[in-house]
């Protein structure tokens, strides 16, 4: 197997990483961020929080993963795109590990509401709310970041034929609608997770791609 072919394969396998880590990892956090009365669930539910934070960190390391590997792929046919994303993949991933702290401390939030009882219930309440907004705004950042660098990365994906266009085309207007999701998400209109669909589409189908077909020969030596 020549290198590129094995790269293609590699960079399809984290991809697929990412994405099933993500959806795990977000499932099992959104689960007990979510419920009515989290800060009484939260520390007793702590298995599951660490859980889901540990997924997330595997997707953030497939993540710089992906940059590391592409770069050099991408920097054949444009070198600003590739830089571009590498950046855009590494500053969403630090927001990505940014955006479970909230959740940690979190934990220690609840531990401490459930032995007060019902002294100072408002003022835990007040933190851990504010606690929580703050990792839905990282994760929102580490989605624009994603969909920004993504974009100019189908671009290339499209100019260079490193894959069929067709694939390039699915992603572009997949991480046209994320960035909608985004920006609708921090102006504060919650249009739920249908934007992200067309997204999803690309990260299975373009890793499964890689994986079995890898780069067209298109791609300079």
């Amino acid at each position: 197997m020549n290198s590129n072919k094995k790269t293609a394969r590699i960079v399809g396998v984290l991809f697929l990483v990412a994405t099933a880590a993500f959806m795990i990892g977000d499932g099992v956090l959104q689960s007990v961020l979510n419920h009515p009365e989290f800060l009484s669930n939260l520390y007793p539910d702590r298995t599951k929080v660490i859980a889901g934070i540990f997924f997330e960190l595997i997707n953030s390391a497939a993540v710089v993963g992906i940059a590391l590997l592409m770069f050099p792929i991408l920097k054949q046919h444009n070198e600003a795109i590739a830089l571009g994303y590498f950046g855009s993949r590494i500053i969403e991933s630090a927001l990505l590990i940014v955006s479970i702290l909230s959740p940690l401390v979190l934990i220690t939030l609840s531990e401490e509401y459930i032995t007060a009882g019902a002294a100072g219930d408002s003022y835990f309440q007040t933190i851990g709310r504010a606690a929580i907004k703050g990792h839905y705004m990282a994760f929102e950042m580490a989605m624009l970041v994603l969909s920004l660098g993504s974009l100019i990365f189908c671009y290339l994906l499209y100019k260079s034929k490193l894959i069929p266009r067709f694939i390039s085309v699915i992603g572009l207007i997949g991480y046209a609608a994320l960035l909608a999701s985004g920006c609708s998400a921090i102006f504060g209109y919650d249009i739920g997770m249908i934007l992200y669909i067309p997204g999803a589409v690309f990260e299975i189908i373009f890793p499964i791609w890689l994986i079995v077909k890898g780069f067209n020969q298109t791609m300079k030596s």
